[in-house]
C-alpha cells in the first residue's frame, strides 16, 4: 500500500515536472518565433526593389569631409541610389589618407546626424573604433582613451575586457554609430606582423583567450544595439607584410588553428558580420586573395564553418588589390566568392561617382549573367535582416 502510494505521487510529480517543462519549451519557441517575427515585420519590401537598389545597399562608402549638404555626392548616394552605409574615417598621414570625416565630438554628431537624415532605409554608420592604436576617435580629437587588444589579452581578464567595451560601446552610442568593424580575433603567431602585431590589434595567439576576450567586446556592443565583425577571415595574424601597402601572401605562415575564433564565436551564434583578409594561401585558392576567393568564403565561412550572416570586404581599394586586379574584376568576384557589403574607402584617389559608377557596373553583370540575380537578392536579403535586427526602430 505504501509503494503503490509513492508511486502514485511519483508519476503525479513526474507530470507536473513534464508538464511545466512542455510549457517552458512551448515559451522559449513563442518567444523566438515572436522575435524572429517581429524582425521580419521591420524588413521593408525589398524583394520588389529595383535590382539598382539593392546593389546598392551592398555599397559601404567613405568619402571626404567633416560636413556634408544635401548636394555633396554622399548625400546624393545614400538619398537616390540608397547605399547601404559609409564609414568614417580620421586623417592617416602614414597611409597618404587626408581630408577625412574625424576631427572633434561637435563636428562628428553633427555630421552623423545629416548622414543619417539623408537616408530613406536606415543605414550603416561604420568605424574602425578596435581601442588602442587602431582608433578613429582619438583622445587627441577630445574622445576617451581606449586600450589596445593586445593590453587587454596581456592583462588577461575577462571582467577589465567588459568594462572597458563597455566604455568604448557608450562613445559609439553617444555619436550615432551602429557598426564597429571589430573585434579583430586574428592570432598574434608573428610578434613582427607589422599590420597586427605590432599595431597591438590582438589578444594572443591562443584561440581560446583570443574567442574569449572577443565574446566579451561582442556582447558589450550587443547590450548596446551596435553590429560587430569579426576580422581579418581566415586570418592575417602571421603574415609578413601589410595589404594595405602591397601582396601578402601567408601560404607558409597560415595554420588551421587561426580559423578556431571563427568556428568558436559563430558556434555561439553571436557573429553578425565576418571581415575578409586580402591575403593569398595558395593551400586555401591557388588563384585569388580571400576576399575574392569562393573557396574561402564560400567553401570555407559559409559551408564548412555554417556562417550565413552578412560578409564584408576589407577596403577594395587598398594596395592588395588595386595592384593586381582591375575594380570591375575586383568587384565581380568579390560578390561572387560570397561577399556581401563591399567597402569602398574611397580615400587615396577620391571618386564623387563612385555609388553610380558602381551599381551601374554591377547591373551591367547581372544583365550578361556574370553576376546572377540570385546572388544579389542573396546579398541584400542578408544585410537588410541585419539592419531590421539592429537598426529598425
Amino acid at each position: 500500500m505504501h509503494c503503490n502510494s509513492f508511486s502514485r505521487q511519483h508519476r503525479f510529480s513526474l507530470h507536473v515536472a513534464m508538464t511545466a517543462l512542455t510549457l517552458l519549451l512551448l515559451g522559449l519557441l513563442a518567444g523566438c518565433a515572436a522575435t524572429s517575427s517581429a524582425v521580419t515585420s521591420k524588413l521593408p519590401d525589398w524583394r520588389s526593389w529595383t535590382v539598382e537598389r539593392k546593389i546598392a545597399q551592398m555599397l559601404l562608402l567613405g568619402f571626404p569631409g567633416e560636413t556634408i549638404t544635401p548636394e555633396s555626392p554622399i548625400s546624393v548616394a545614400i538619398r537616390e541610389h540608397g547605399v547601404g552605409g559609409v564609414v568614417l574615417f580620421d586623417n592617416n598621414a602614414d597611409l597618404g589618407v587626408t581630408e577625412r570625416n574625424i576631427s572633434n565630438p561637435a563636428q562628428l554628431k553633427r555630421l552623423i546626424t545629416d548622414l543619417k537624415a539623408s537616408a530613406e532605409t536606415p543605414i550603416f554608420i561604420a568605424v574602425d573604433e578596435e581601442g588602442g592604436i587602431i582608433s578613429r576617435l582619438k583622445e587627441r580629437y577630445g574622445f576617451p582613451s581606449t586600450v589596445s587588444a593586445s593590453y587587454l589579452g596581456e592583462k588577461n581578464d575577462l571582467n577589465l575586457t567588459r568594462s572597458s567595451s563597455d566604455r568604448l560601446v557608450d562613445t559609439l552610442v553617444e555619436y550615432g554609430f551602429n557598426l564597429n568593424l571589430a573585434p579583430v580575433v586574428d592570432l598574434s603567431i608573428n610578434p613582427a606582423n607589422p599590420v597586427i602585431a605590432l599595431k597591438q590589434r590582438s589578444f594572443s595567439a591562443d584561440p581560446a583567450l583570443v574567442s574569449a576576450h572577443a565574446a566579451e567586446v561582442i556582447a558589450s556592443h550587443h547590450r548596446k544595439n551596435i553590429v560587430t565583425c569579426l576580422k581579418h577571415f581566415p586570418g592575417h595574424g602571421s603574415s609578413r607584410d601589410d595589404s594595405h601597402v602591397g601582396f601578402v601572401d601567408v601560404t607558409d605562415s597560415w595554420s588551421e588553428k587561426e580559423l578556431l575564433p571563427y568556428k568558436n564565436l559563430i558556434g555561439q551564434g553571436v557573429v553578425d558580420s565576418v571581415m575578409t583578409a586580402h591575403t593569398f594561401n595558395t593551400h586555401l585558392d591557388p588563384d585569388y586573395p580571400a576576399t575574392l576567393s569562393r573557396n574561402t568564403i564560400d567553401g570555407i565561412l559559409r559551408t564548412r564553418l555554417g556562417f550565413d550572416g552578412v560578409v564584408i570586404s576589407d577596403d577594395l581599394y587598398m594596395a592588395a588589390i588595386v595592384q593586381h586586379y582591375s575594380y570591375e574584376t575586383a568587384v565581380e568576384k568579390a560578390i561572387n566568392a560570397g561577399v556581401d557589403l563591399l567597402i569602398l574607402a574611397n580615400d587615396k584617389l577620391y571618386s564623387p561617382d563612385i555609388a553610380p559608377r558602381t551599381i551601374d557596373l554591377v547591373v551591367k553583370m547581372v544583365e550578361s549573367g556574370k553576376i546572377s540575380r540570385e546572388r544579389i537578392d542573396q546579398a541584400c536579403g542578408r544585410i537588410m535582416k541585419l539592419k531590421a535586427r539592429y537598426l529598425f526602430e
